[in-house]
């Protein structure tokens, strides 16, 4: 069973209903003011009246919550979050010694490695 749609007020036709010429009207009233050019938006019975000024719908009565973002601080893949804060924590000229500490170990590293090859 195939349903047409009123060219007019947009109801559903069902099968040996409705009136069809070039256009498709569920009845003569549509039909009426169809040929008299009235506008389906502004007659206010049809499906596109009713579409554009939200009548009906109750459904969507409550406004849709939109989700506030939630910081979280989360832990790198190997450390855990203390150990991040406390190296945040750090003064600048303590994280500067550990790093020339690191600097150093991995370039003494690199040399035994280039006296075994």
């Amino acid at each position: 069973m195939e349903l047409e749609i009123c060219s007019f007020s947009g109801y559903k036709i069902y099968p040996a209903k409705g009136k069809t010429y070039t256009f498709r009207f569920i009845n003569g009233k549509a039909e009426s003011y169809f040929l008299q050019r009235l506008n389906p938006r502004k007659v206010r019975w049809t499906t596109i009246y009713r579409r554009l000024n939200k009548k009906g719908i109750t459904e969507e009565v409550a406004k849709k919550r939109s989700r506030k973002t939630v910081k979280h601080e989360r832990a790198v893949a190997g450390t855990t979050w203390e150990a991040i804060r406390a190296k945040r924590n750090q003064k600048p000229d303590a994280r500067a010694a550990a790093r020339q500490a690191a600097i150093a170990k991995s370039k003494e590293a690199k040399k035994t490695a280039a006296k075994k090859a």
